[in-house]
């Protein structure tokens, strides 16, 4: 850092938001589907280099980095019935001999007789005749902590991971090869947990020690929920693949120096409120106060009162009001916390001792010495009320007592983030269907999924075990889940496996079919098993808004299933309540969820855990224990990882027929020195676009559609559609990622008028998928742009979303607006933001997207220049090119990021 970026961050009153300063992240935190292309960049650049003549030895992360297994899991079995599991897509592993299935017998393991024992190392009756549970992999068990003893893992984690081996083997086998030949890299295995758990109770140090020299821990990754870690007193926020590599490259991360908002928390939150509520009720608060592209720092007595819990799940939403990250500076509170998860003391005491002398240490006990801010605002914690959120964006928070007035008034609604626009005449419609040899009625707000999902709040005992209490004193009054839904539970680490079995709440759980389906982002994602044919053909039939409820933190509409269209985030117990009700239609406070055996109404406050009681069994079952196992596991592995064979290469072994691993393109024409720039003469556009394009519409994400590009291109390689896995598993083959760019169903391009995933080849006519479009261009070497609206590129932070485009062969975004680490990711790709000028878009300026676009960029670009875009039609205006720096300038007249570094190596 030069002299002068230390005197821009001390004159932060007047420099804020007008000058870039570099940021040096002590580490970097990947998890698999955004960092498989990282480490895939990486060892294609050392293929490059070695074409360039330099030494590909020297290609390595210069920091820690850490890559977390943790997206691959898919829910192929779940609850207690185990279902037909669809060929693991390595299904001929198998066949082979190359991947051997696992052998679990039942059996009960008791614990050492002991009578005292607190723990639920015997499941009981329910474990017992619910034939759920089997001997567990070796070196993954789950340990009684008051005497140590194994309890076995439920069999549905067991098949599920043998089902992931097989399935993302190559996969596996690559990380595997880029933990061994690359330096600075760790690989946390399938099975561990979610990066965001396993960065709180395992990679996290809170403070650095290098060389007797303290520092603070901070760290930056291929995730937008790395800010979890900010309630821990880490500095961390997600950036996205290509500014990641540039930081594991040794380049700092380029910072606009932030307003931070203060944000005063006062007063306490009624018993009925959870953590989750906490969370939802601040990011409505924060988004309707505008922190986007801001530090938060929480101050103010409320926060003591939060566990770190509690602050880890509001700085894991932080994404979804904006900011860059949600600060919780470290306390009496953090150092407690530390010490119970098995901090070395002495460790603990020269942190506290540094922290303070340092003033990073928050005294809660002098609140006359807080730190001055940009902004300050205030939050009673008293105003807080029980709250989900949806049906389409995790901002529209909706009281609990609202809800079913609420989702009825979006039955009315146009489409939109809150209307289904639904027929009056239609909304009371019923479809009956036959399942598992019952009749049952699904109507609009019908639940068909409920997942207690690994993000953002299953680092959280306390909603977990509320959870767990709700499910047992849900069974003990008789009441059941419709066995149509698609219940699971996918925790963030084997942590939470061990409290919710230790606490003996685990098999309730799984009597109400939330059994634990493995560790890593499952229904979030996508990854959830397929709904029941009679569900998918009764939603059809009656043109049914059904619903999925989970425990996430995104639920964009189609991100769960396709064909269901509203999607609520909740704790874990409503995820709980709402899978008994088996609706969302329902007012809690006046509508029973059930009737227990002798025909007595069952309502949500009869089974609802008091705090005391959740507060208790935390106190006794969250034990030093757990975290000590959950880190020998993590340095152990586990016998299916520790098995894979690797070659051992310093190039890697690129296999042409394989469909998950494939040397990238980004390189193909690269040069020892960049070319001059050269201008976009006659390009067409291959999508016009309007306001909010997330990176869900870019990025491919979710399942492969049958009848995509994609597909096509996996079925001429002879997979069958249940060989396809995920796009995010198969990140590593750009082939497959160029293909499912745009693939999106809701896409609406303003070209085709509905929603679809589809444009107009302009010198044919034809309508075809976004790809074929893309790829008859190329051949004919006509150059693309894209039109769009406001905040292009929101949403979660994608390389794929950049890179995708960018292999289609689009040149140049023109935009009202950009998400900052979207524009980045353009830029670091190669591709041009450009901007209308303030008050000008598409609409104003007549433009219909039909015509051709030409432009010639100065020899000396500066940042913010304009420059004058010329039409096929005559028609001549003015845009921006939206670099902010020279940094930026320099990163694109190489080529992008990739090429940049390449060279330097050379």
């Amino acid at each position: 850092m030069k002299r002068e970026d230390v005197m821009n961050i001390l004159d932060w009153k007047t420099k804020q938001n007008n000058v870039e300063v570099p940021f040096f992240p002590a580490r970097v935190l990947l998890q698999d589907f955004t960092g498989i292309p990282a480490m895939v960049d990486f060892a294609a650049m050392r293929e490059a280099v070695k074409t360039l003549g330099g030494d590909p030895k020297k290609v390595h992360p210069a920091c820690p980095t850490d890559l977390t297994v943790d997206h691959s899991l898919q829910i192929d079995f779940n609850k207690c019935a185990i279902q037909n599991a669809p060929n693991p897509g390595g299904g001929d592993l198998q066949k082979a001999g190359k991947l051997s299935p696992l052998r679990a017998q039942p059996k009960k393991l008791p614990c050492r007789g002991q009578t005292t024992c607190r723990g639920s190392c015997d499941s009981g009756e329910l474990g017992r005749n619910s034939g759920r549970f089997s001997s567990q992999i070796e070196n993954t068990p789950i340990l009684c902590p008051f005497h140590l003893q194994p309890v076995p893992e439920p069999e549905t984690v067991l098949k599920n991971q043998e089902v992931e081996f097989g399935r993302n083997r190559e996969r596996l086998q690559f990380f595997k090869w880029s933990s061994r030949v690359f330096k600075n890299v760790a690989v946390i295995p399938p099975g561990t947990g979610m990066a965001h758990q396993v960065n709180l109770e395992y990679l996290s140090r809170v403070v650095f020690e290098e060389k007797d020299l303290l520092f603070p821990d901070s760290v930056v990754g291929t995730d937008s929920h790395i800010t979890m870690v900010n309630g821990l007193g880490i500095l961390g926020w997600g950036v996205g693949g290509i500014e990641t590599e540039a930081v594991m490259l040794g380049l700092p991360a380029s910072l606009t120096l932030p307003e931070v908002v203060g944000c005063e928390l006062t007063g306490s939150s009624n018993p009925f409120v959870t953590s989750i509520d906490v969370v939802l009720g601040i990011t409505k608060h924060l988004r309707q106060v505008g922190v986007a592209g801001k530090f938060v720092e929480f101050f103010g007595s409320g926060v003591s009162q939060l566990s770190i819990v509690d602050r880890t799940t509001i700085a894991n939403m932080c994404p979804e009001y904006g900011a860059i990250l949600s600060f919780f500076p470290v306390d009496n509170v953090t150092l407690k916390h530390l010490e119970h998860t098995g901090f070395d003391k002495a460790k603990l005491k020269s942190m506290e001792t540094y922290l303070k002398a340092v003033k990073l240490f928050r005294n809660d006990q002098d609140n006359s010495r807080e730190p001055e801010y940009s902004q300050v605002i205030q939050i009673n914690l008293n105003s807080i009320v029980p709250s989900v959120s949806g049906p389409k964006r995790p901002q529209d928070r909706v009281a609990l007592t609202d809800m079913k007035s609420d989702f009825q008034a979006c039955l009315n609604e146009k489409v939109g983030f809150k209307g289904f626009q639904i027929a009056a005449e239609k909304q009371n419609d019923i479809v009956s269907i036959h399942y598992e040899g019952s009749e049952y009625k699904l109507s609009h707000g019908s639940v068909v999924i409920a997942a207690v999902i690994s993000c953002t709040n299953n680092c959280n005992p306390s909603v977990m075990l509320a959870a767990g209490l709700l499910a047992k004193k849900a069974v003990e009054a008789g009441l059941h889940v419709k066995p149509y839904i698609r219940t699971s539970l996918s925790p963030g680490s084997g942590m939470v496996t061990h409290y919710l079995s230790s606490s003996g709440v685990l098999p309730y759980l799984s009597k109400l079919g939330f059994e634990i389906v493995g560790y890593g982002c499952s229904t979030c994602v996508g990854n959830t098993a397929p709904l029941s044919e009679a569900v998918l053909n009764a939603v059809k039939q009656g043109d049914l808004v059904t619903c999925g409820v989970l425990s996430g933190n995104k639920n964009f509409e189609g991100r769960l299933c396709d064909c269901v269209r509203a999607n609520y985030l909740a704790s874990p117990p409503l995820v709980v309540a709402y899978a008994i009700a088996g609706t969302v239609n329902i007012d809690f406070q006046t509508e029973p969820l059930g009737t227990d055996a002798t025909g007595r109404n069952i309502y949500l406050h009869d089974i609802w855990p008091s705090r005391e009681e959740v507060h208790q069994i935390e106190e006794e079952h969250v034990v030093l224990s757990m975290f000590k196992a959950l880190k020998e596991k993590t340095e152990m592995g586990n016998k299916r990882w520790n098995s894979l064979e690797v070659p051992d290469s310093v190039l890697f072994p690129w296999d042409l027929k394989s469909t998950y691993i494939r040397c990238p393109s980004f390189f193909d024409k690269l040069t020892k020195e960049p070319v001059a720039l050269q201008p976009i003469e006659n390009a067409h556009v291959l999508l016009y676009l309007g306001d909010s394009v997330t990176t869900d519409h870019i990025s491919p994400a979710g399942s492969i559609a049958r009848s995509s590009p994609a597909a096509k291109y996996l079925t001429n390689r002879g997979l069958t559609p249940r060989e396809f896995n995920s796009y995010g598993a198969r990140r590593g083959n750009d082939a497959v990622m160029t293909r499912g760019t745009f693939a999106n169903i809701k896409l609406f391009n303003k070209f085709i008028g509905k929603p679809a995933p589809k444009t107009v080849h302009f010198p044919s006519g034809q309508t075809l998928d976004v790809f074929e479009a893309a790829e008859l261009y190329q051949k004919e070497g006509i150059p693309l742009i894209i039109l769009a609206g406001k905040k292009y590129g929101s949403g979660n932070s994608r390389d794929w979303a950049a890179k995708g485009p960018y292999l289609l062969g689009v040149k140049a975004v023109l935009a009202e607006s950009y998400e900052k680490i979207h524009k980045d990711h353009l830029i670091g790709i190669g591709i041009a933001p450009l901007q209308f000028l303030p008050g000008e878009n598409a609409d104003s300026l007549g433009l219909s997207g039909r015509e051709t676009f030409s432009l010639t960029f100065p020899e000396e670009l500066s940042p913010g220049v304009t420059l004058n875009i010329k039409t096929s039609t005559g028609k001549v205006f003015s845009v921006i090119a939206s670099f902010e720096n020279d940094v930026e300038i320099t990163l694109f007249k190489h080529g992008g990021l990739l090429n940049f570094v390449a060279r330097k190596f050379s």
